[in-house]
């Protein structure tokens, strides 16, 4: 009897000690819950984003009102319809917030704005009108133009964002005078931002995809090294590596097919780049006469130094944030690899896969302003007060992306707390057959990401599901390394494809192409190549065909069927 009390006592503080945990883990798998109790109507969001940004064309409203009708599905249980409108109206308003207050989104806000800044500054001190020109000279045909293009996509590796940002302004005046659609443009360098940065050995995706690698391996009770697993999969990255094989066939065979056809064709009789543009009203006609009426003459210098500054400080911040971080870590090992080795090959991937890519990248765009203001005043071209208004211009013309970028994130952010990729997963994922697991992850991957605008998010959700499974089917590391290769580029596709997707937005704004038709005009594109990565991909390998064999396959069969289901635009 005496001990009763110590045993209340005991009773009582374990439950005082977990209770944090009961509560930490319901919020963890608030998914989970809601996926099983809305089910299939936890796809409506991004299904009613998705479709009203087709039919209305309007991508601020689209997102907006499926982030409404997410919060409605949150908060009309237990209360009236205006009550319920108004608590969503309040949810959407906190979201949007709190998708501000995150130090990364912040980041990329800044970035946006910051490059935005620096691009109106090159062009209007004539920047990039000399380096047009001087690409001019190669790009002499559409050929040349797209090919050029390409390879501006592959040179900016290390970040998506800056490749959509910088590229697209940077090749628009030359596409538009060879009569190239902005669409097209547009594809172009969405096809060479996420698929080439999650790929790249060094790059701000690096980090998040051995991450996830590692953690996945952890839970199998395998030791594997991330960085060894993460270059075994690049020959079976198949939509990565066709979409950038896709985009130099069809630039020398000049076939295009579907809405992309269409587009080129206006672009090449009727002279309309887009139809929101006319040709004799399109930016660069407008810096032209600007640079004219200022009596500035154009320079590469103005444009090759701010950008150089841009680069060369983008990839020394994400050397010194990735450093820092580490160092002030717990891992002893990587510590003392870095003082040890501080610019070793595996030194510098680490620090890269460790750093700030947000903060790293508004560092350095803001530098690259900052030279870029004070070689205007040093030429004479603009005053201080002149440089930094032109500056500001830049930043105003890219609000509308900002905005873009909030809402998507803010969909994001509902999408998850209702559980719509957990009820996906849940749905499609019963007895597989092993030879297609890797498809089926694909087009998993692809449908998630796809919905949820993300290819990090969906990166996120399944790798820790598909290696297990991948594991439990088959446990040869050669088989796990092709489901584990499933799951990024299925990720990279859907977020290619999806119209609520970052990247996606970025690419059609540097173009300067209309959001919607960007994603028309892109979409069959991709559709066909992913077609290719399963047929002609996924499956053989699954079935046992070395990768040696299957790339250069899946390889000839894009070009073959472009050359079928394409047509030439004369």
């Amino acid at each position: 009897m005496k001990r009763k009390p110590l045993r209340i006592l005991f009773v009582v503080i374990f439950i005082l000690l977990t209770i944090p945990t009961v509560c930490l883990a319901a919020e963890v798998d608030v998914g989970y819950i809601n996926a099983n109790k809305y089910k299939l109507l936890t796809l409506i969001p991004p299904a009613v984003a998705i479709i009203l940004a087709f039919l209305t064309k309007n991508v601020i409203v689209s997102l907006f009102i499926g982030i409404i009708s997410g919060s409605l599905l949150l908060t009309i249980p237990g209360n009236n319809i205006l009550s319920g409108l108004i608590l969503a109206f309040v949810d959407v308003i906190n979201r949007m917030v709190e998708s501000l207050a995150d130090p990364w989104n912040a980041g990329i806000i800044l970035q946006v704005l910051a490059i935005g800044g620096l691009i109106n500054l090159v062009t209007k001190m004539g920047g990039a009108k000399a380096i047009a020109e001087s690409l001019s000279k190669r790009a002499k045909t559409r050929k040349s133009s797209q090919i050029i293009t390409w390879l501006s996509g592959l040179i900016i590796f290390f970040d998506d964002y800056a490749n959509a940002m910088i590229v697209g302004t940077m090749m628009r005046s030359i596409t538009d005078k060879m009569r190239i659609s902005r669409e097209k443009l547009a594809f172009i360098v969405d096809a060479t931002a996420a698929p080439v940065a999650g790929i790249a050995v060094i790059s701000t995706w690096i980090g998040m995809e051995l991450g996830l690698i590692k953690d996945a391996f952890n839970t199998i009770g395998v030791s594997a090294d991330a960085f060894g697993v993460f270059i075994q999969t690049i020959p079976y990255r198949f939509y990565n590596i066709l979409i950038l094989f896709f985009i130099v066939i069809s630039a020398l065979l000049l076939k295009d097919f579907g809405p992309m056809r269409k587009s080129e064709l206006k672009a090449r009789k009727e002279g309309i780049l887009t139809d929101d543009l006319n040709i004799e009203n399109t930016d660069s006609e407008e810096d032209i006469r600007y640079l004219a009426k200022k009596g500035i003459k154009p320079s590469m210098s103005n444009a090759i130094i701010p950008i150089g500054v841009l680069i060369f400080v983008a990839l020394i911040s994400f050397y010194f944030s990735g450093y820092s971080n580490i160092v002030n870590g717990d891992n002893q090992e990587l510590i003392s690899l870095l003082k040890s080795s501080p610019i070793s090959f595996l030194a510098i991937r680490e620090a890269f896969s460790a750093s700030d890519a947000s903060v790293a990248l508004f560092q350095s765009s803001l530098l690259a302003g900052i030279v870029a203001i004070i070689m205007a005043v040093a030429k004479k071209i603009f005053t201080l007060s002149e440089a930094i208004e032109v500056w500001m211009e830049g930043l105003k013309r890219l609000l509308i992306t900002c905005v873009i970028l909030v809402c998507a994130w803010s969909l994001s952010s509902v999408i998850k707390e209702l559980g719509t990729a957990k009820y996906l997963i849940t749905l499609l994922s019963d007895t597989i057959p092993a030879f297609l697991l890797p498809s089926i992850i694909f087009v998993l991957g692809s449908i998630i990401s796809f919905a949820t605008g993300t290819s990090y998010g969906t990166m996120g959700i399944l790798m820790p599901l598909a290696i297990p499974l991948a594991y439990s089917i088959n446990p040869e590391m050669s088989y796990i390394i092709v489901v584990t290769s499933a799951v990024l580029t299925g990720a990279i596709f859907g977020d290619h494809c999806s119209p609520i997707s970052d990247t996606t937005i970025l690419s059609s704004m540097g173009a300067g192409c209309n959001h919607i038709n960007h994603v028309k005009t892109q979409m069959p594109y991709a559709l066909f190549t992913a077609a290719i990565t399963i047929l002609f991909g996924y499956i053989p390998v699954g079935l046992g065909m070395p990768i040696y064999l299957g790339l250069p396959l899946a390889m000839l069969a894009l070009f073959i069927g472009l050359q079928i289901i394409g047509k030439k635009v004369e």
